[in-house]
């Protein structure tokens, strides 16, 4: 019990947020508190050396978590873990952390980018690999933060305080010649299926993702992305003009840079999002 202790940002503030650290190696576990600790956003930095030391100190007697209890708050905003430890691996701790209540964020910390993929399907907000980088951690942490504003937490939208979310931006893992490369849904403008995998053609290029376009489609309908096609996802705010085409109706992306077609059996569906979006604005 001797690495159990709370280690108090100078950055303290009942706004900013209750993480955990854990790390089974001394050293990662130091650096990775003394990364969090440096964030102005963190107030209180649990460091805990293994899975089930973490949960000894979440189920422990005290009074800062037991108020977050009592108030309907996760436990901690966010926990940092390792995946490969002894014992009650990263991974299996995840599971217990997300059968709460509400749940905190998870952002899972390893030297294995190839892990990713299984990460994120544990639902992971993020994945940063080691060795820790202040500048990767601090982005981990925006992530954090925006998607504790989107839950609509009072403290989190005060003055002062977290700020007003954007969006609870979702990331997605992309392998690319044995590099694990992470790409934001808010980067993606189109998808196109590609059988049982889906292209994702962001700012930057465009990137093959071993998920059914349908899936896609239904997670991020939410987040402003429509079917207009059975090859075809695109975000709703991107598209600028709807016009019948040789084929039938096409939809323009952005200044004319992607024209792509819309079948009939989702054009109607599509005429009543764009109203929608027109009505909302």
């Amino acid at each position: 019990m001797g690495r159990m202790r709370l280690t108090v940002s100078a950055h303290d503030d009942t706004r900013k947020l209750i993480v955990l650290a854990v790390d089974d190696e001394p050293k990662g576990l130091d650096e990775l508190v003394h990364c969090l600790r440096n964030s102005p956003h963190v107030a209180l930095v649990y460091p805990a050396i293994d899975a089930s030391e973490a949960l000894r100190l979440l189920s422990a007697d005290d009074p800062r978590l037991a108020d977050r209890k009592a108030r309907g708050l996760p436990i901690v905003d966010a926990v940092f873990a390792d995946i490969d430890m002894p014992g009650l691996s990263g991974m299996e701790m995840s599971r217990v952390f997300a059968a709460l209540r509400p749940s905190p964020a998870l952002v899972f910390v390893t030297g294995h980018a190839e892990e990713a993929v299984n990460a994120f399907d544990l639902g992971a907000l993020d994945y940063v690999l080691k060795p820790y980088q202040q500048d990767r951690l601090d982005r981990a942490i925006t992530r954090v933060i925006d998607k504790l504003a989107a839950s609509a937490a009072p403290q989190y939208r005060q003055e002062g305080g977290l700020g007003q979310v954007k969006n609870d931006d979702e990331v997605i893992p992309v392998e690319l010649a044995g590099t694990t490369k992470l790409i934001p849904r808010s980067s993606v403008r189109w998808v196109e299926a590609q059988g049982d995998y889906a292209r994702l053609f962001t700012t930057d290029g465009s990137h093959l993702v071993r998920i059914p376009l349908a899936q896609l489609e239904e997670r991020w309908e939410k987040a402003g992305f429509v079917r207009i096609h059975r090859s075809f996802l695109v975000s709703l705010p991107l598209i600028t003009e709807l016009r019948m085409g040789q084929g039938g109706y096409q939809v323009v992306i952005g200044n004319e840079e992607k024209v792509l077609p819309v079948s009939r059996r989702h054009t109607r569906a599509l005429k009543d999002r764009l109203v929608g979006a027109n009505r909302s604005t």
